[in-house]
């Protein structure tokens, strides 16, 4: 039998907030939401936002007011929603108004040239040729300059493009934790690995103690590594500022440390590890790698995900010279108003002008379906598979090609083969990489239309988070899967309401592509795409609870299921537990900094099995021979 690969916990934060328990999916949809869900929300962004803290079960404000719960959007709602999604780029990132650089300046010194004072040890190496240097006392010179000197001086300029996903706004994870000067990406990482474990019901140690050391596995990467000052921000800039590259600075920016991270700080796994970049399919390319892992029982339990948090001047100006980001002078344009509407810059299948970056870290847990049955855990979806595909040759690296066209035909096709034709055609959606660029809006379109036309589709719905949270690179395919899996719990499909209308020039025939949200019966699968700079295409298929949950049944039979709905009673109250500490702003981040840490002495060996210290189980090596057959 093929293991099916359980979604049984999730987390993460991005744009629209936490990820576990629907809370991001909530505020792209706030309006559609009941009282009680919408309440529920503001009051866990209100303190994911650090504008109210828990105090003695109580919530108070900054003021030492305490106030109550049903109070928190009429006195809070206005700046929550303004300090979410996708807004004017804050300063905590760079000033897009006065944006920093140093700018070149040569001076003509005059008849009189320049003469000034130093320290010997602060003179530039070599010297310039116009520079005449005397020495004086106490290790000191006087330097004479004649003739031009070129200099290079603090600066600022107004940077064109002035909005992004952000983090909501007072969002602080280095204050949650010891962070020890870690990269923003780093901290996002901690906050959803430690998110998505808590929201199973279950600790880490719980479920691991399950499963051989050996069957855990963490997938996880980042696009650009840690682009900030604490990672390679500062490896690239320090030495021109004058300042000195730390011992930090390198380790911190390799792709590999979302995993590592996980690994060293929060698991403490010493199972399969794995990093895998993709671009704009990072996340997928990840869950590839755990789901085949699972399905072919090498790993039984996985926790997946990606991070980047790339907002700097840097990656903003490389993507913008690519004209590749929506910019003021492209918004004006478009709206014909001579005003940049920073909310709506990201308007995917409609008129557009460029992606808005973001930021986001997200994680999902995974576990084979005999594992999750026999814990009890909650069921979100499951994965029956992902795939990637390539584009072929090319004349520019960043242009689409036909990968995509192969991964959705088989995503698509895969789905009709478990759930039926009917299901495709009534009850599946597409959660589209949606990225809101001119060519992207065509060429995505055009490939679900003739995959609907060839698997006769009408009316098929297509959401875009990017038209929310922006394009977080790496972790983007994250945000679509979060988004799908709060469309199966809720029945809310969100529409793009950045746009006014589908753009001429989409192929929009076949499918449903919504300027409002609107509610949907119950789906049974999502497709979940993406297509990534360089030509990394992947298409995952996403299987719905209620799909999951009759597929388990029919397997395992319904004794088994009796049993494990019985399980399920304590797992909601633990999961219950902890989405009413998160919403009040007790997040309980998991940071094993040297906690645990293993040594030679605590590792047993045997030609049988190796025993690790802390870990339930045995590791069993190898004792069959894999190629009898050519022995």
């Amino acid at each position: 039998m093929t293991a099916l690969p359980i979604i049984v916990g999730m987390g993460g934060i991005n744009a629209a907030g936490r990820t576990s328990f629907h809370q991001g999916f909530r505020r792209i949809v706030i309006d559609k939401l009941n009282a009680e869900a919408r309440q529920e929300t503001f009051v866990g962004l209100a303190t994911l936002m650090n504008l109210l803290t828990s105090q003695d079960g109580k919530l108070v404000d900054q003021d030492g007011n305490v106030v109550d719960k049903a109070d928190v959007e009429q006195q809070f709602g206005e700046e929550i929603l303004a300090g979410t999604l996708i807004r004017k780029i804050e300063n905590e990132h760079f000033d897009p108004d006065a944006t920093p650089w140093q700018q070149k300046l040569t001076m003509d010194v005059g008849d009189q040239g320049i003469t000034f004072e130093t320290r010997a040890r602060d003179l530039p190496k070599p010297l310039p040729r116009t520079w005449k240097v005397t020495e004086l006392e106490e290790k000191r010179v006087r330097v004479e300059i004649a003739g031009e000197i070129e200099v290079k001086h603090d600066s600022t300029r107004d940077n064109p493009i002035k909005a992004a996903g952000q983090l909501p706004t007072g969002f602080k994870p280095a204050s949650m934790y010891n962070s020890r000067y870690q990269p923003r990406g780093l901290q996002a990482t901690i906050f959803g690995a430690a998110d998505a474990i808590h929201s199973t019901g279950y600790s880490w140690n719980e479920i691991a103690d399950k499963v051989s050391p050996d069957e855990i596995g963490t997938y996880s990467a980042s696009v650009f590594g840690q682009t900030q000052a604490e990672g390679v921000g500062g490896m690239m800039q320090n030495r021109l500022k004058g300042e000195r590259v730390s011992t930090k600075n390198l380790a911190l920016g390799l792709n590999t440390m979302p995993t590592d991270f996980v690994n060293a700080y929060v698991t403490g796994n010493v199972g399969t590890t794995f990093t895998s970049t993709g671009a704009c399919a990072t996340f997928l390319y990840n869950l590839k790698a755990a789901v085949q892992d699972i399905q072919a029982g090498r790993i039984r339990l996985a926790i997946v995900g990606s991070n980047d948090c790339a907002i700097t001047p840097e990656v903003v100006e490389g993507f913008g010279n690519m004209s590749a980001l929506a910019n003021e002078e492209g918004l004006k344009k478009l709206d014909g108003n001579g005003i940049a509407d920073h909310r709506n810059t990201s308007r995917p299948f409609g008129d557009n002008c460029g992606f808005t970056i973001g930021e986001a870290a997200q994680f999902i847990i995974l576990m084979d379906d005999a594992l999750a049955l026999e814990l009890g855990v909650n069921v979100l979806g499951s994965v029956a598979d992902v795939y990637t595909n390539a584009d072929g040759i090319k004349k520019s690296i960043t242009a689409p090609g036909p990968g995509n066209y192969i991964t959705m035909a088989k995503s698509v096709a895969l789905a009709a083969a478990i759930v039926g034709e009917e299901s495709i055609q009534q009850r599946s959606f597409i959660l589209a990489h949606g990225s809101s660029t001119p060519q992207n809006r065509v060429t995505e379109s055009l490939i679900y239309h003739r995959i609907a036309e060839s698997f006769d589709i009408n009316n098929w719905p297509v959401a875009a988070p990017k038209a929310y949270v922006g394009h977080t690179i790496g972790p983007a395919s994250g945000d679509q899967v979060a988004m799908a899996l709060g469309i199966f719990a809720h029945n809310i499909m969100p529409g793009i309401t950045t746009i006014k209308k589908v753009a001429d020039d989409v192929h929009n025939e076949r499918l449903n592509i919504a300027t409002e949200h609107w509610d949907c019966h119950n789906m049974d699968v999502a497709f979940i795409n993406s297509k990534g700079f360089g030509g990394n295409n992947a298409t995952a298929t996403l299987l719905s609870p209620d799909v999951t949950l009759s597929m388990m049944e029919k397997r395992h039979g319904k004794d088994k299921m009796a049993s494990y709905e019985e399980k399920t009673v304590a797992v909601e109250q633990a999961r219950a537990t902890y989405q009413e500490q998160a919403n009040n702003g007790e997040f309980q981040l998991i940071y094993r900094f040297g906690d645990g840490t293993l040594m030679d002495d605590d590792i047993t060996l045997s030609t049988e099995d190796i025993g690790v210290t802390g870990f339930a189980n045995k590791i069993q090596l190898p004792k069959n021979n894999p190629f009898n057959d050519m022995i």
